[in-house]
Parts: C-alpha cells; structure tokens; sequence
C-alpha cells in the first residue's frame, strides 16, 4: 500500500538535499541499516506536512512529499516518525505547501489549521488577519474570538491590546469598555480603575466626572491634601507650580554608579563590570530629592494648600 509523507531538507553547498549526513535525489530511494529508533537511527518524516514545522522552517527550507516504503518508528504523539526505506517523490512548490498544510476549508493563507481563514498562521475559524487562536477575527495576533482589532486575549473587542471582553478601546484589560486604558468594566471613559464612568480615571463607580473616587459623582471633586479637603481638584494640582516644583528634581530610589579609576585598577570585575546600582530606602530617595531642588521651589512646595510640615516630615523624613 503506498504511504504518503512529507520531510523537510536543507541544501547542501552542491545544492543536494541533505539531511544527517545523507544526500537524497528526486525519484530515488534511500535506505539506512540497523534497528530503527527516533532521533538516532533512520530517516526521519512527518505524516501530515503541518508537523514539519516543528523541526524545519516551512519558508526557508526544502519540503518534499516522500512514499514510505520500509519499516517505520512513530513517535508517541504522532508527529515525527522514521523508517529504514523511502523514496522521494518531488519538491513541493510555495503553492503546494499552502494547499496543502492548510487543512480546513476555503484558506487562502499559510499554514491554518481552521476554516475559511484569508491570513496566515491561524488555528481557529473564519479569519481574515494572522496568528489569531480564536474564530471569526479580522486582526492579528488574536487568541480570543470575534475580534476586529490586534492582539485581543478576550472576545469581541473592536480595538487593540484589549484583555477582557466585548471592548471598543484599547488595551483594556476589563469588559464592555469602548474607551481606552480602562482595568474596569463598562467604561466610556480612559484609564478607569472602576466600572460604569463615563468619564476618565476614576476609581470609584458610576461617575460622569474626572478623578473620583466616590460614587455617582457628575463632576470632578476638590481634592485632599495633607488630609484636608483643598479648593483645587486633582487636575489642577497637576497643572499648578505646586506640582512643578516637586517634579522640577528627579526622585530616585535607585542610581547608576559608575566605579572610580583606582576602584577599577584594583578590580578587575569591577573594571568590566563598570559599575553598580545604588538603592535607596523611601527617605533616603526624598532627602536626595530635596537636597537637589532650588530654594524658589522648596518654597513653592511649603505654600502648598493645607501644607503640614508634621506630616510633611512624617512622610518625606525631611524637617522644613
């Protein structure tokens, strides 16, 4: 009975098929002696042309249909075999392997184990991007289903990044969002931790303001300071000199130091290496802050609203 298969080949320098120290031509048969046992005795070839791409790259090598006419040896999940005799029918084409290694119905791209796909790589159904897992996506890299976006891990997202389900924005890890960055669910708004805003980054639910972190709430609320409720809100804060002061040095719990010449000299590993990174506890990162920020904006920070040196020393560890 005639037994269809396929194997991979490399080209040698003469521009032979080569694999494992053998040289195989187009219309004959090689043979190899002794008992035959995966991975070191016999030719090796996969029943289905799919499995060829666990071990040779489907585009940058030569794939051949082969006719097994020996003894053979399958691997346990079927996907690498060898015999002691076969005989190599002809190269595939480009076309070949398409038609071939798709395996369901109607797939115009490379290597889809679905049906109806028009991309490539695709192991689910009816889609029309590439690499998706899933069924029915019209973008990439999908492994949900109904997604017409990029790289969707959920179902029916419209947009890109998207972790949870039926999402129109993007990269939003909760559900039924249509705006962007949102961790909740049911969000219109951007960058919402909780569910139901309308608005942007809120914590809280049910909110068509900014910034809240309450409830049901229809606009953006002032916001605390050292505790106590201020007369500005938490986007003014951030557009005020206040918060331009404290950015205007930088705050850093961890520093590149370079080793000095003598430290190099003495150390060789040290000298490779070139240098180590320095940590910092919290108060130790703010009294580097501080130290290194002009006296104008010291000042700004000690006119802040509500400003407690108390608590601003409770925190920061620094007495002003």
């Amino acid at each position: 009975m005639k037994r269809t298969a396929y194997k991979g080949f490399k080209l040698n320098s003469k521009n032979e098929l080569h694999c494992r120290d053998m040289v195989f031509r187009v219309g004959e048969t090689a043979e190899v002696t002794g008992p035959l046992k995966l991975c070191y005795n016999g030719i090796h070839f996969c029943w289905t042309l799919n499995d060829i791409n666990e071990y040779y790259d489907l585009r940058n090598s030569v794939i051949c249909e082969v006719e097994i006419l020996g003894d053979v040896v399958n691997q346990s999940d079927m996907k690498k075999s060898c015999t002691n005799k076969l005989k190599v029918i002809k190269i595939l084409t480009k076309e070949d392997v398409w038609k071939i290694s798709n395996t369901g119905d109607y797939n115009t791209g490379y290597k889809n184990s679905g049906d109806w796909n028009t991309g490539d790589c695709n192991t689910g159904d009816c889609n029309t991007g590439d690499c998706n897992t899933g069924d029915c996506n019209t973008g990439n890299c999908n492994t949900g289903n109904c997604n017409t976006g990029n790289r969707n891990t959920g179902d029916c997202n419209t947009g890109d990044w998207n972790t949870g389900d039926w999402n129109t924005g993007n990269r939003n890890t909760g559900n039924r969002n249509t705006g962007n960055c949102n961790t909740g669910n049911r969000n219109t708004g951007n960058c919402n931790t909780g569910d139901w805003n309308t608005g942007d980054r809120n914590t809280g639910d049910w909110n068509t303001g900014d910034w809240n972190s309450g409830f049901f709430n229809t606009k953006e609320n002032k916001c605390y300071i050292f505790d106590k409720l201020s007369d500005i809100t938490v986007k003014e804060f951030y557009r005020s000199r206040y918060h331009a002061a404290l950015i205007s040095s930088p705050f850093m719990l961890t520093e590149w130091v370079n080793y000095t010449a003598e430290e190099k000299q003495a150390d060789k590993a040290k000298e490779l290496i070139g240098g180590y990174l320095k940590r910092y506890d919290f108060q130790e990162a703010c009294a580097k802050w501080w130290a290194e920020m002009s006296n104008e904006n010291r000042e700004i920070v000690k006119q802040m609203p509500n400003f407690d040196a108390d608590k601003f020393f409770e925190i920061t560890g620094i007495r002003v």
